[in-house]
């Protein structure tokens, strides 16, 4: 299993390009998943719901599952959870994009739009760019709608690293 982060401010598409790259992926026969990060405090169960209830009863985890999907929800207030962690909880897959964690020390792919104002985003870890606008860098850079061409660069850095 490789991880590729998809990182950039808010604002920047990486949902976007993430919606529309996970398809094209998985048409080349990759197995896919996602992690993505929220700075929000997210809450994905319902008051009312069996599950919310024995969660906020004490449950530090809870499966939810039916015949088509689980979901998992933990209680982590004590130890934030790591990438990492989260990475392993994933089984049987090619590639796992993660959206965000840019601070994290893996491959990434920085998205860059004009419009959040902000100078874009670099590290030591920084594969290419997918931006709506050139930029001074010595790393490849890819129109932020070209799908295509980034989903063949991932293709060639997934095969090669």
């Amino acid at each position: 299993m490789k991880l590729l982060g998809i990182s950039g401010y808010s604002g920047s598409g990486k949902t976007t390009l993430l919606t529309q790259l996970i398809p094209l992926l998985k048409q080349e026969g990759l197995s896919v998943a996602l992690i993505k990060h929220s700075h929000h405090n997210m809450d994905i169960d319902v008051p009312g719901k069996d599950s919310y209830e024995l969660r906020k009863a004490g449950a530090d985890q809870v499966i939810v599952a039916c015949d088509k999907r689980w979901a998992m929800i933990a209680e982590t207030e004590s130890k934030p959870v790591s990438l990492a962690e989260l990475a392993e909880k994933f089984s049987d897959v090619d590639l796992v994009l993660v959206e965000g964690f840019k601070d994290e020390p893996i491959d990434k792919i920085i998205c860059h739009r004009a419009a959040t104002g902000k100078n874009p985003y670099v590290d030591d870890k920084t594969l290419a760019f997918a931006t709506d606008i050139f930029l001074n860098i010595p790393l490849p850079l890819f129109e932020i709608n070209d799908y295509q061409a980034i989903k063949n660069f991932i293709l060639e850095w997934y095969h090669v690293k």
